[in-house]
């Protein structure tokens, strides 16, 4: 039983159980913030659902409509989660600066060794 209660209590499962709830709530977001952008361009078209777009008896429009969605969502997280992400990670989470690795810190001790050897400064 203590197994199961390491398992359950453990953080990573929480963190995962609370990124999925939190994708859902957001997922919502997003399809209606798409619904609405679909409805703009449809108002500016004229057709706000492109699935009965059938040029020369090919039926097109379904997959139409899943490309313009499938952009419309990339581009809204991309721009309102991906690069707010990034730059506040950036300013409150500077990388560290990594230093020299260690295969190159042992060759610029060699040569400088072998400098000091020969007489050369």
């Amino acid at each position: 039983m203590s197994g199961f209660k390491n398992f359950l209590l453990r953080g990573s499962l929480i963190e995962l159980a609370v990124a999925f709830i939190m994708a859902t709530a957001f997922a919502a977001v997003v399809t209606a913030t798409v619904a609405l952008i679909m409805d703009l361009i449809g108002k500016a078209g004229g057709t706000p659902d492109f699935s009965s777009y059938s040029p020369g008896g090919v039926s097109v429009g379904a997959w139409l409509t899943a490309v313009i969605s499938f952009v419309i969502m990339a581009t809204i997280v991309y721009f309102f989660i991906v690069l707010p992400y990034t730059k506040a990670k950036e300013r409150y989470f500077p990388a560290e600066d990594t230093g020299t690795p260690a295969d190159v810190a042992v060759l610029e001790e060699i040569r400088d060794l072998l400098r000091a050897r020969n007489g050369q400064v």
